[in-house]
């Protein structure tokens, strides 16, 4: 089985003369942050090879949003461990099986061997197909559908949270407005238009506010606009009411329009919540935009981008790949001439979201439509076969652009007679990062490929998140409705349900009488009294407000938490007076006077002396040390702290980023010791290569001068030149020189002898490099412990101690 390695993705095997070499292609995941683009025409594999590496990120816990135009990343979720052919069943096309002259069962069982052998093939099993779908959370959405999981983008112009600066507000902002003008027919340049600037100002004044706006708000302020000049020009003679109420009229018909409800319902488009789940597992969130229009698939299209710059924004910087966004088809969304409203924060995209780790893959099979000075942002690119000569000029001229950005060289002749003859499913990979491009075959996909799904299909994959959500949904209504029906219960109770109230109580038996008074009494003049504005029996509390100081410098933390206490007045030992005490909303509507037919409980004698509420102070500073820490989540290793206002699917989303690097540095590391000793071995075997080639050279002057002499000792003889003497000469020096020819030999054999041996030592040395690469990868991730932080002792401070009147089922 192929050996799994993190941070390296497994793509296939190397491809030469016409065959596949047992020589794994692996990738480097964070060569994917400087981007990749995969094209091919229609048969050439580029869905299977762009759906494997999907595969690989999710095996490496790499989140994704993937944009799917066709409908064919819903095959991500045809992963079958078993591999047997009742989990393929549902999935077979029964016209497919009949153009093959085979039923739905035969072909489903044809389908199961066929994925078993092709992923044995590969050195693959159904356990890594388990694996990869246990690493992620797989969803689709279907915006403006009810087919998949619906994802409401319409309910509201939701003001962009955290810091952003002025100038990404504003793209924020142009992307919002450009997508809503293309999904009402508006061709609006945001420079020039005037229905782009005037809403842009709507949209921008109130998200500098903090302000959300609503569809019909929006609208509202067409006709009435809460700003009176834009520039220079007053708001009338830059865009008259007449014509504003033209762009209301159109905003409207699309709010009034039934299929518009589609895109009011469901999860809101929020780039956490599509990236990772509120546990912190990372997701692969396939946004299936198959069944929209195309200006409603522009329009979304758009929104989505933007939200992903003011979401990378907000991300810390890193190196390694915290996340991936996938094109399925890019076409029609970044051309080389128009301006589309989602070119913009495409390029921004690819511009920029090396520096916060997001990486952008993005595929067509139409090359000559897709702007390639914006694609020569692209370091990597998967070339397939492609359909025309013009196809591969503009590929190669792309090429060029990505080189020239990375400051690398492209041999185009060499580029262009290897794109000439591929076949399908063979690639050539050219990584600005690497030293060559690379030819390879795609590996078999994890994925059954049956093509695109229906809405019917993606219905059937997610019935059962959406029954949850659903279901989630419905728990929160009821929730919310119960809270609500409680509140006002309450407030019926304390206020207008007063007099209900005293039914009950206006008329004590002779047993409640003895125990409670109609009138308050009286408190020492050292301590604050205060009643809760109702008629009901009261009972005596004390209630007290706290200030408590977190502070833990490693953590960087600083933390100010005002919490508020309850807890019954009794006259037992002062230090045990909290020991049941509750924590109550700070702001409770306490008032200084009683109302009027309140009944009063007995005040235990002596529970309010001075030095017993010093002491009951005491206790509760104590209580607060021990009972009221701060829990923070802490992985030692990464020198990674939670902090106080992030929740486990933010923090999950630093600690995967911080992983990656880590594991990324750790790699570093590794493949730098051993490359300084495979240098070293290198040198020496080249050396010896040298020593060989030098032993050779001279033995083979030897053996030509040797031949040369017994030659001319030979003929001498056989013609009979010169004298005996002078044959016996020159036999003696041809024997001299055959000697010398055989020590020659043996030098060229030493030399030899030698070469092997380092040849051997490097090949070891490489071996143990591997290994060890292979160990660093495939270290356990560090834990993460939870650390109790407790207030500093010299800050806890009581700031308000009070006699509290309250109804007695507050300290039950």
């Amino acid at each position: 089985m192929i050996e799994e390695r993190r941070g390296e993705f497994y793509l296939g095997k190397r491809y030469e003369g016409d065959a596949v070499v047992d020589e794994p292609i692996r990738y480097d995941a964070k060569d994917l942050t400087t981007h990749g683009v995969c094209v091919g025409m229609t048969g050439s594999g580029k869905t299977g090879l762009c759906l494997s590496l999907l595969e690989e990120a999710a095996i490496d816990g790499v989140p994704a949003i993937c944009i799917d135009p066709k409908g064919d990343l819903g095959n991500l979720l045809l992963t079958f461990p078993s591999l047997e052919a009742n989990a393929f069943e549902p999935w077979i096309d029964p016209a497919d099986a009949e153009r093959k002259g085979q039923t739905v069962e035969e072909r489903a069982e044809s389908v199961a061997n066929l994925w078993k052998n092709g992923l044995q093939k590969w050195g693959q099993d159904g356990a890594r197909i388990a694996r990869f779908r246990e690493a992620v959370d797989l969803s689709i959405y279907t915006p403006g559908s009810s087919a998949g999981l619906p994802l409401s983008v319409l309910k509201g112009l939701t003001a962009p949270q955290g810091e952003l600066s002025d100038e990404a507000l504003r793209e924020r902002v142009l992307a919002t407005v450009s997508g809503i003008l293309a999904l009402v027919g508006v061709d609006a340049d945001p420079v020039q238009s005037r229905e782009h600037v005037f809403l842009s100002t709507i949209v921008y004044r109130a998200w500098s506010a903090g302000q959300d706006l609503a569809i019909g708000e929006l609208i509202r302020a067409i006709l009435e606009p809460p700003f009176g000049q834009i520039g220079v020009l007053d708001v009338e003679s830059f865009y008259p009411a007449k014509d504003r109420q033209g762009l209301a009229m159109k905003l409207n018909g699309l709010l009034a329009s039934p299929s518009f409800a589609g895109w009011l319902e469901g999860e809101p488009l929020d780039i956490q919540r599509l990236l990772y789940r509120p546990d912190g597992k990372p997701r692969v969130s396939i946004l299936s935009i198959a069944h929209l229009q195309d200006a409603e698939r522009m329009f979304f299209v758009t929104l989505l981008l933007g939200e992903l710059v003011a979401w990378m924004r907000t991300q810390a910087g890193t190196s390694g790949l915290r996340a991936l966004l996938y094109m399925d088809e890019v076409m029609g969304f970044l051309p080389p001439v128009a301006e589309p409203p989602s070119k913009k924060p495409l390029l921004t995209l690819l511009k920029q979201a090396r520096a916060f780790g997001v990486g952008c893959l993005l595929a067509t099979q139409n090359p000559v439509d897709v702007d390639y000075k914006a694609l020569s942002n692209c370091g990597t690119w998967f070339l397939g076969r492609l359909q025309t000569e013009r196809d591969v000029d503009r590929v190669i001229d792309g090429l060029k652009g990505a080189a020239q950005v990375a400051g690398s060289n492209l041999d185009p002749k060499a580029t262009r007679a290897t794109l000439a003859g591929l076949k399908s499913r063979v690639f050539l990979m050219n990584n600005v990062h690497e030293g060559a491009p690379k030819l390879f075959h795609t590996r078999w996909a994890l994925s059954y490929l049956r093509g695109p799904l229906t809405r019917q299909q993606i219905g059937v994959l997610m019935a059962e998140k959406r029954a949850a959500l659903e279901a989630e949904a419905a728990s929160a209504f009821n929730a919310a409705a119960t809270a609500e029906s409680e509140d006002g219960n309450a407030r019926l109770n304390a206020g207008a349900g007063a007099d209900a109230a005293a039914g009950s109580h206006a008329a004590p038996s002779d047993d409640t009488a003895q125990s409670a008074a109609s009138m308050a009494p009286i408190a020492p003049e050292h301590i604050e009294q205060i009643f809760v504005p109702t008629s009901a029996p009261l009972s005596p509390a004390l209630v007290a407000w706290v200030d408590l100081h977190y502070s833990k410098a490693n953590a960087g933390l600083d933390h100010w938490y005002h919490p508020c206490f309850i807890t019954r007045l009794t006259d037992g030992p002062p230090r045990e007076l909290w020991a049941t005490a509750k924590a109550i909303a700070a702001d409770t509507g306490y008032v200084d006077e009683a109302a009027e037919g309140a009944t009063f409980a007995e005040l235990p004698p002596g529970a309010l002396g001075k030095a017993r509420l010093r002491s009951a102070q005491s206790g509760l500073k104590a209580k607060c040390y021990a009972d009221q820490p701060l829990i923070l989540g802490r992985c030692k290793e990464l020198k990674l702290w939670s902090r106080v206002d992030e929740d486990r699917q933010e923090f999950g989303a630093r600690y995967q980023a911080a992983l990656a690097e880590h594991v990324e540095a750790r790699v570093a590391k590794v493949h730098e010791k051993h490359r300084k000793i495979i240098d070293r071995i290198q040198a020496k075997v080249d050396k010896a290569e040298e020593k060989v080639r030098r032993e050779q050279a001279q033995l083979d002057r030897h053996k030509l001068d040797t031949n040369l002499s017994v030659g001319t000792a030979v003929a001498s003889a056989i013609f009979g030149r010169g004298s005996m003497a002078g044959h016996a000469r020159r036999a003696a020096s041809s024997a001299k020189r055959a000697q010398k020819t055989a020590k020659e030999r043996e030098d060229v054999a030493k030399a030899q002898e030698a070469l092997v041996e380092r040849t051997a030592e490097l090949r070891a040395a490489e071996a143990e490099g591997n290994a060890a690469l292979a160990e660093a990868r495939a270290e356990a991730p560090p834990p993460v412990e939870e650390v109790r932080v407790a207030p500093k002792k010299s800050d806890i401070q009581v700031t308000r101690l009070a006699l509290a009147w309250v109804p007695e089922d507050w300290l039950a």
